[in-house]
């Protein structure tokens, strides 16, 4: 297994960047390469992901742990993939979102297609940096589109 560990600080309050990251259907939106996305019941997410010249289909387990701190991932079909999500506050204005992903590198070739080795931990890196700087960039907006109504809580 290969871990990838990368953060962003962000200009909204935890509770802003915490809702954003529980809005599956918002993931098309920061996560490169996800076509759409829909929770699928309790703790449950349903993906389907460009990948290549195909679509691949990718359920996940969702859950938070920490009292609104960590979210934990991990694919229940196809590639198995996993990490962690964690929401840290700064101050009251500003958060620090550190990412953990965990994967197969021999699987994400075989299922993903890509480069091997190096230059395959090399895409993954640029890819989950990318990520977070669109997670930034829909957080800071949802923030100032929401600063005269409360922030809708989806339901876990």
């Amino acid at each position: 297994m290969s871990t990838l560990e990368e953060q962003i600080d962000i200009d909204v309050p935890a509770k802003v960047a915490w809702d954003c990251l529980h809005r599956v259907e918002d993931y098309p939106h920061f996560v490169g390469g996800v076509r759409k996305a829909r929770t699928a019941g309790a703790h449950q997410a349903h993906f389907d992901i460009d990948a290549g010249d195909r679509v691949y289909e990718l359920d996940a387990e969702i859950l938070d742990r920490g009292q609104g701190r960590l979210m934990m991932w991990r694919t229940t079909s196809g590639a198995h993939l996993a990490g962690t999500f964690s929401v840290l506050p700064l101050d009251p204005e500003h958060t620090r979102v550190q990412v953990r992903v965990e994967y197969d590198p021999d699987t994400v070739k075989e299922e993903f297609g890509g480069p091997k080795g190096f230059a395959q931990a090399s895409a993954i890196e640029r890819l989950v940096r990318d990520d977070l700087r669109q997670f930034k960039d829909l957080a800071e907006r949802k923030q100032d589109e929401g600063k005269d109504r409360p922030w809708p809580r989806q339901k876990t």
